[in-house]
């Protein structure tokens, strides 16, 4: 298989030491980072073209690398846009070449803003994503699930499995992840009891998460695969909108995923956060400190007004502070849950959401999606109706479970 090229557009990586970085992602992936080769002319007529009016050489030489690849001057699997996230110019050029390259070619693109301690280990999902695209574009357009497989979702904070048969969810697992393999095991072994079949009988396997190469070895598993093409894929399979736009919101546990969606390929994406503070993990810690299960959270904050409870921190520290704060100036709990997961909304909306371009139907998907709170207040920043789908807590073992019976024998 050759491998994947994916090119750079950026301003500064190589001045902070990050490229290195960039270059060991996608080293890591067998995908390979190179720098369209322009001419001087090219550049300042493509620079004049675009219409963006920038100081900076090196957003100039981005644009006009982003216009050669449009018009097919330059050959590339994928793009990869990069640039500093302390330089608003820069945050400008970052969102309108990955708007202008997706809608006016077929390259899967990620955009990213960088620090300088960026590593590798932060960009491998993205240039993972960006492959498994690039590669798989086939596998990834399947719209129906054959035969009996299983799907495994080994994430930061829950262990979900799925069995399926010709296209019917017949079994799901679910369990806090603490010891990642027995964590899968556990969930396996529920999804298989409540689908009353065995491991015998599966004809196939996926495995996607954080732990999905130790699971997907554990499990001798037919396809092991990031979550960003995974969570789209099965986002889109539950909510019933595998054809046409749509935008996948995943507001995970440790970091979260908006999924810009076209015919059940991502074409653009985000990960990640600033801080914890824009995650699941806060809300966990919102339902703790007022006395609820997380299940009850979102009834709680449906009855709430966020407005009377200011809660704006990126930080998880000093979120629970504001949080803390209210609720001993006399907030009530209504109050302070609806704010929690307004803020939660509104970091994402800030972080995530502009770096995708948002098309109804919009998907929440994972097990943040039945926190009616959070979907209330992310249904009122963006102004339209969020779709849910049932086993929307699913979604990543559900897309391994789909994608994985591309590889039964004889498929």
């Amino acid at each position: 298989m050759s491998r994947v090229r994916i090119a750079q557009l950026s301003c500064g990586p190589e001045y902070s030491g990050v490229q290195k970085e960039i270059d060991e992602a996608a080293a890591a992936v067998d995908a390979e980072i190179f720098f369209p080769d322009l001419k001087l002319a090219d550049i300042r007529h493509s620079f004049d073209e675009f219409g963006l009016d920038v100081r900076s050489p090196d957003l100039k030489l981005a644009i006009a690398r982003a216009k050669a690849l449009v018009e097919g001057r330059v050959e590339a699997d994928a793009v990869f846009i990069a640039t500093c996230f302390r330089c608003a110019e820069a945050a400008i050029v970052r969102n309108e070449l990955r708007r202008y390259i997706h809608e006016n070619s077929r390259l899967p693109v990620v955009s990213y803003s960088f620090t300088e301690r960026t590593t590798a280990g932060t960009l491998l999902t993205r240039m993972e994503a960006l492959t498994t695209i690039a590669r798989r574009r086939a596998l990834l357009a399947r719209e129906e699930q054959q035969g009996l497989t299983m799907g495994v979702d080994s994430g930061s904070s829950t262990t979900k499995a799925v069995v399926m048969r010709d296209n019917e969810i017949i079994g799901t697992g679910w369990l806090p992840t603490t010891a990642v393999l027995q964590s899968a095991d556990e969930a396996v072994a529920q999804a298989l009891s409540a689908a009353g079949v065995t491991r015998e009988d599966l004809e196939a396997i996926g495995t996607t998460g954080y732990g999905r190469f130790l699971v997907g070895d554990h499990l001798k598993a037919d396809l092991v695969q990031e979550e960003l093409t995974v969570n789209s894929k099965g986002a889109v399979f539950l909510a019933d909108t595998q054809r046409g736009p749509s935008t996948v919101i995943d507001i995970g546990g440790m970091d979260n995923k908006a999924i810009s969606v076209q015919d059940g390929i991502p074409g653009t994406f985000t990960m990640g956060g600033i801080c914890a503070g824009a995650s699941g993990r806060f809300l966990e810690m919102t339902s703790k400190r007022l006395g609820v299960d997380i299940t009850e959270l979102g009834p709680l904050a449906m009855k709430g007004l966020s407005r009377k409870v200011p809660m704006n921190s990126y930080c998880i520290v000093f979120g629970t502070q504001s949080l803390v704060n209210a609720l001993a100036a006399g907030s009530s709990p209504e109050d302070v849950a609806a704010a929690a997961c307004h803020s939660v909304a509104e970091q994402v909306f800030e972080q995530q959401l502009q770096e995708v371009d948002i098309k109804d139907p919009v998907i929440m998907v994972g097990g943040t999606s039945l926190i009616q709170g959070l979907v209330r207040a992310m249904e009122d920043l963006l102004q339209t109706e969020i779709v849910v789908p049932h086993h929307s807590q699913y979604i990543g073992a559900v897309g391994s479970a789909l994608l994985a019976s591309g590889f039964i024998k004889g498929d």
